[in-house]
């Protein structure tokens, strides 16, 4: 067809179609540069980056003098930090049957009652084996080395049914610092015959595992639920748990109630007796027959004031024992500055006070002074002549 068969059919100019025809490929719109503001900073923001790669967006801006749009800046700073930033690469892990799991405290967004008109957010022991991605979680009071040690021991004895080789940690302060273990924390894994490991700072590749852990309880376990305590909400965890435990797993095509028997088969057997854990604490039982565990305050019998007492808790009761002798058994309380009083305490404490404001007699004796009085001159050495 000519230009002006091909212009008449479309209905446009024949110069459209001469141009038309005079190029490779369809038209299409082309922005002709432009100055961007960004370009008068480029130059500073770049020895900023050659100096520091890590310095922040924000401290940048202010270092130049920005005053644009800050979401703006950002974007442009990104396209130029991996110029000079050192790459982090990570590589992928494989995992071993029985080898570790990875630990860590999930806070969920919620408040929960835990007595009277306290509501708490407590965190969420969670320990997922990394071979199995088999899941295991439990509210627990603090996060204290002592409600640490006995929520792992928790979750290890009754959900997961043995002891993995080792146990992956991040610096959580109730487990340690930079590899200094908190104080019982090497007698309870010597126990247990495992090893404790602890990231490095910026690793969160390595315990990534619990990490998604965390976001899949949040995500499928937390909507549309509500809580009356946490005894209620570790009832509703424990009953969802079986259910996310028998997803399939996309990358591992399997289900990791499916692959728990061979990898707890691999760990290591439970100890036969359990290992120190929970608080444990001797002290001198007050006037006022109270003794404070993690910021509460219980009753104990105050026929035992004024002596040595053992005070142990783990997570759901306290005990005080004197000689082997339970003095008081309480229900733990989550909450904080709580005061946990048994009724049986206050009488024992009334009776004893009254007997003691009671007047004492002082025995008076009806006999004389009979002790004959030679007696002193025999202890003196007096001799006493007697005229015949």
């Amino acid at each position: 067809m000519s230009v002006r068969a091909i212009a008449s059919r479309l209905g446009i100019s024949r110069d459209t179609v001469s141009r038309a025809l005079a190029v490779d490929g369809p038209p299409k719109y082309v922005r002709g540069p432009v100055d961007s503001t960004f370009d008068g900073f480029e130059v500073r923001v770049r020895g900023l980056l050659r100096d520091f790669p890590q310095m922040p967006a924000t401290v940048i801006a202010e270092r130049v003098g920005w005053s644009g749009s800050s979401s703006w800046f950002r974007k442009k700073v990104a396209l130029l930090r991996p110029e000079y930033a050192p790459a982090d690469p990570a590589d992928r892990i494989v995992y071993s049957a029985g080898d570790q799991a990875q630990c860590d405290l999930w806070f969920p967004p919620v408040k929960i009652p835990v007595g009277g008109s306290m509501v708490s957010a407590p965190p969420v022991l969670v320990v997922v084996s990394s071979f199995s991605k088999f899941i295991t979680a439990r509210m627990i009071p603090t996060r204290t080395t002592a409600d640490l040690l006995s929520g792992m021991w928790s979750l290890l004895s009754t959900q997961l049914g043995a002891v993995p080789r080792r146990l992956i940690w991040d610096n959580e302060a109730g487990i340690g610092r930079r590899n200094n273990l908190a104080h019982g924390v090497a007698g309870f894994c010597g126990t247990l015959a495992t090893k404790l490991q602890q990231l490095k700072a910026y690793d969160p590749e390595s315990k990534g595992g619990v990490e998604r852990a965390n976001g899949y309880l949040e995500t499928s376990f937390m909507p549309g639920r509500s809580f009356e305590s946490p005894a209620d909400f570790n009832n509703q965890l424990l009953e969802w748990l079986p259910k996310a435990n028998s997803r399939t797993v996309r990358s591992l095509r399997a289900r990791p109630v499916d692959l728990l028997e061979v990898d707890t088969a691999a760990m290591l057997r439970l100890p036969p007796l359990a290992p120190a854990h929970g608080f444990t604490a001797r002290v001198r039982l007050p006037r006022d027959y109270y003794v404070r565990v993690a910021g509460n305050d219980y009753s104990v019998d105050p026929t035992e004031i004024g002596r040595m007492v053992e005070v142990t808790a783990d997570l759901q009761r306290v005990q005080v024992r004197f000689g082997g002798k339970v003095v008081a058994d309480h229900a733990r309380s989550w909450g904080n500055a709580a005061t946990i009083t048994d009724p049986e305490h206050v009488i024992t404490a009334r009776r004893l006070r009254e007997a003691f404001q009671q007047p004492r007699p002082v025995p008076v004796s009806d006999e004389g002074l009979v002790r004959d009085l030679a007696d002193y001159d025999t202890a003196f050495g007096v001799t006493i002549e007697v005229a015949s």
